[in-house]
């Protein structure tokens, strides 16, 4: 990387080939049968994205003085799972996209059958991958993931899809804290958890919630600003769904104010997280959290 990259670019540029490996050894062979399914799931993760919650789940391991090595098998499960939720997110029964990561959508490349079972065999596959870092790996993953988590989250979304309701930002924050944050806030667990870290994990717990949603409001201000070329995906869209967002609540520069108040209360936590660590690993730590709250709302993609 660059001597210009910040902390979390430097992390993220050293560990993201290790995870891109580590999926390509988890994942079966486009050749295995059944072909179609295994060529589905590859093409969904192939290329792949940011890969920020494996990212994440190392940088809880690092800050907290784990493993990371311990750490990355179940790092790589969670982008299986996040995978998963894209490819039935984009699916016609749920927010109907035609592009996803700069190409066509799983469904529209194969078939909606064919895509639907890919994002299932891919979050089966997630558990298998995350149950190497232990027993409360799986439980804090199975947390996020389900009725109260992730897919609770993602059935209140399309609830709130232009149902004539008064908005109102506890319902919105509601949401986004379990379609977006609930995942957020596990791989940080689940990095600390696997990692090997015994302390307490009530601030980073914190930590994830208050970054989980300034993530959020600025991709609830991206899909507004920003160009498909940019994004990946169809701008536009959550206003032409009439979604309850961030900006159609507050407006844009309200949203991103209150997106970089969460992100200051975010930093600020780094000195409990790190607190077990001393010397040159106390202060890789701290630059890591900050900077990884910077990046929350200074991103374009």
């Amino acid at each position: 990387m660059s001597s210009q990259a910040s902390p979390f670019e430097d992390f993220a540029g050293k560990w993201r080939p290790r995870i891109e490996a580590e999926l390509e050894g988890i994942l079966p062979l486009a050749e295995c049968a059944p072909r179609s399914l295994h060529g589905a799931m590859r093409y969904a993760m192939f290329p792949g994205g940011k890969r920020l919650r494996p990212v994440l789940a190392l940088m809880a391991a690092q800050v907290t003085g784990g493993d990371l090595s311990a750490a990355l098998r179940p790092a790589a499960g969670l982008e299986l799972l996040h995978t998963y939720s894209l490819i039935h997110d984009d699916l016609p029964c749920m927010d109907d996209d035609e592009l996803r990561r700069g190409r066509a959508t799983c469904h529209i490349a194969f078939d909606e059958a064919t895509a639907l079972l890919a994002g299932d065999a891919l979050l089966t596959l997630a558990f298998e991958a995350v149950a190497s870092g232990g027993g409360q790996a799986v439980s804090a993953l199975a947390r996020a993931a389900g009725s109260l988590g992730m897919v609770g989250g993602q059935v209140a979304d399309l609830e709130a899809e232009g149902d004539g309701q008064d908005p109102d930002l506890a319902r919105l924050e509601s949401i986004h804290d379990r379609k977006t944050g609930a995942l957020i806030t596990a791989s940080l667990e689940i990095g600390a958890i696997a990692g090997g870290s015994s302390d307490e994990r009530g601030d980073l717990v914190e930590f994830g919630r208050l970054l989980g949603r300034a993530f959020q409001i600025t991709d609830d201000c991206l899909d507004e600003t920003g160009s498909a070329e940019e994004l990946g995906k169809r701008p536009g869209a959550d206003l032409a769904k009439d979604k309850l967002t961030y900006p159609a609540l507050m407006g844009l520069e309200s949203s991103r104010e209150e997106a970089e108040r969460l992100s200051r209360a975010a930093a600020d936590l780094a000195p409990l997280i790190c607190r077990g660590l001393e010397g040159s690993g106390l202060d890789l730590g701290l630059r890591l959290l900050q900077d990884v709250a910077s990046y929350a709302i200074t991103r374009t993609r």
